[in-house]
């Protein structure tokens, strides 16, 4: 279900899979954060295949019928040697203040899920 404001003008809806693309842009820009965990493992596939960034990778965002209350998963791998705990925090400071800049949300709740942890390529 979209996110729906009502203006004097009009509606304005805005897609989960636009939250979704904000919260995976701003996470990756986030250090000591490796990448987004597959959530959705045949489209991250098939992405890879047809070589399409997918920003979606990792976020899950569920809209509430009344269109606030919003929730927002991220699920993350993490570099070796960072502050799992602060690097997750700065995740979800770094989504909430993009989600409220682009979009207008500021009752967002957002909840990250370290999945992994990245030793680099030779470290494995």
């Amino acid at each position: 279900m979209p996110k729906t404001v009502e203006t004097s003008l009009g509606k304005v809806q805005i897609a989960e899979e636009v939250v979704a693309k904000i919260a995976g842009m701003a996470a990756l820009e986030c250090p000591g954060l490796a990448g987004m965990a597959p959530r959705r493992q045949v489209m991250d596939r098939l992405n890879e295949v047809l070589r399409r960034e997918n920003l979606e990778r990792g976020v899950d965002v569920q809209i509430g019928p009344n269109g606030d209350d919003v929730k927002v998963g991220l699920y993350i791998i993490v570099q070796y040697g960072v502050n799992i705990y602060d690097t997750a925090v700065n995740v979800q400071e770094r989504v909430a203040d993009a989600l409220n800049r682009y979009i207008g949300m500021d009752n967002t709740q957002i909840h990250v899920y370290v999945q992994g942890v990245d030793f680099g390529e030779g470290n494995r």
